[in-house]
């Protein structure tokens, strides 16, 4: 197998606190993607209430998906940019949906470090690369990535709580388009599979990895062979995925079938093309 990784202890001292009742080091586990548990982050739902009680009612999921932008533009006064300058005009221009096409363009970009700082702050995994391996007894907190973090923070008006608005409104998606289901088979393409720590080999082909604390998979095989010539599977918790392609009107944003999801240990199992 390519991903020859050195092997690295797992320690609950490599997770920070979260906020969902579930503790970071069973959310960051092998044995979560085979037990999966809901993640609820809290006080979002009861804080914003009225949308999802107005997302139930609407049988069309491309419906659901403009009400939740227009909700989020309202909430956050994200369609009165034109009516600021400079920082605070920015600050309003650049909504959750900058970031998200941000990560698609570049994960190690000011953007991904935005976004794996909310996956940490949220769910108490940190992360492991930006930019380069991370020393996790920084706690993340690599001079890169820190700076990244707050160049990419100051962009955006409480970018916090509408990514906490868009995860919570990923799960109900998944729960109503996929009732029956817990889990995802997705695919990764990587050309750096030593930036993945090993944490056991299985047989030649499987092993469980030490993901980043946030990850693109895809549900398209062929497509992450265009993304590296090592492409793994895994079986992925539906409570991990953040976003998936589909979840807002394609006129929003652009996609290659992708997923986000919240990283940690995963047994993989590397595809032979």
């Amino acid at each position: 197998m390519t991903t020859a990784g050195v092997e690295v202890p797992f320690t609950e001292s490599a997770m920070g606190w979260n906020l969902c009742e579930v503790p970071p080091w069973v959310i960051a586990s092998e044995a979560f993607n085979r037990r999966p548990r809901p993640l609820e982050l809290a006080g979002v739902r009861k804080a914003d209430r009225r949308l999802f009680d107005k997302l139930a009612s609407l049988p069309d999921p491309i419906d659901r998906g403009r009400v939740f932008h227009e909700y989020l533009e309202v909430k956050f006064s994200l369609h009165q940019w034109t009516d600021y300058q400079g920082l605070a005009r920015r600050s309003l221009r650049n909504s959750y949906l900058r970031f998200l096409n941000g990560w698609a363009r570049d994960s190690n970009g000011v953007e991904g470090a935005v976004l794996k700082s909310w996956v940490q702050s949220r769910f108490g995994v940190i992360p492991t690369y930006h930019r380069g391996v991370l020393d996790p007894t920084l706690n993340g907190e690599d001079q890169q990535f820190a700076v990244d973090r707050m160049r990419g923070r100051r962009r955006t008006n409480a970018i916090d709580m509408q990514l906490d608005l868009l995860y919570t409104f990923c799960q109900e998606e998944l729960q109503r388009r996929w009732p029956d289901r817990e889990t995802l088979v997705l695919y990764r393409g990587t050309n750096d599979p030593q930036e993945h720590p090993c944490r056991r080999v299985i047989d030649r082909r499987r092993c469980c990895l030490r993901l980043n604390n946030l990850v693109s998979f895809t549900t398209n095989r062929e497509t992450a062979w265009e993304f590296g010539s090592t492409v793994w599977e895994a079986r992925i918790a539906h409570s991990k995925i953040i976003f998936f392609s589909g979840l807002l009107p394609s006129s929003l944003l652009q996609g290659e079938s992708e997923y986000l999801v919240i990283g940690g240990d995963y047994t993989v199992r590397e595809l032979l093309y």
